[in-house]
C-alpha cells in the first residue's frame, strides 16, 4: 500500500503536545513512520514536499523530515499531469500547495493521502482518486 504523507503530517510530532488531539495524531503518525521503516507501507515523497520542507524556519524539524525521502517508493517531480490535477483541485477550493501535493499523491497512485490540514479534510470529498484521511482515521481503518 502506497502512502503519502503532507508536509502538516510530518509536522504533526512537533506540534504543542498539550492538545490531545495533536497528541494522539502525532502518535498515530509516528506508528505509520515506523510501519513505512519496516516496510509495511511504501512513501510517496514529491518535489512539493522539498519545496515546502525547505521553507520550514526550523532548521531540526527541516532536517528530520527531509531524511524521510530515503525512504519513498516514488519522487514525482513536476510535469504536465501533476499540474493539470492540481488545476482541477484547486478550482475546487483546495489552496495551490495543498493541490499539489495532492496531485503527486494522485501520479504516484498512492492508496492514501494523509494530513492533519482540517481544511484539506473538510475539502476530501471533492476528491475521487485517492482516500484522502488523517492520522488517525488511517489506523482505525487499516489497522485490525
Amino acid at each position: 500500500m502506497k502512502l503519502y504523507l503532507d508536509n502538516c503530517c510530518f509536522n504533526r510530532p512537533f506540534d504543542d503536545q498539550s492538545n490531545i488531539r495533536i497528541r494522539i495524531e502525532a502518535e498515530a503518525k509516528l506508528r505509520i513512520q515506523e510501519d513505512i521503516r519496516s516496510g509495511l507501507y511504501a512513501l510517496v515523497w514529491s518535489y512539493i514536499m522539498d519545496y515546502e520542507n525547505g521553507r520550514n524556519p526550523f532548521l531540526e524539524r527541516k532536517e528530520q523530515i527531509a531524511l524521510w525521502s530515503e525512504y519513498s517508493v516514488n519522487d514525482v517531480g513536476e510535469d504536465n499531469e501533476v499540474l493539470r490535477i492540481a488545476r482541477l483541485l484547486n478550482d475546487k477550493g483546495i489552496k495551490k500547495l495543498d493541490s499539489l501535493h495532492i496531485a503527486c499523491a494522485i501520479v504516484a497512485k498512492a492508496d492514501y493521502f494523509l494530513t492533519t490540514d482540517k481544511g484539506i479534510l473538510k475539502k476530501a470529498m471533492f476528491v475521487n482518486d485517492i482516500t484522502i484521511i488523517d492520522p488517525i482515521g488511517f489506523i482505525m481503518e487499516t489497522v485490525q
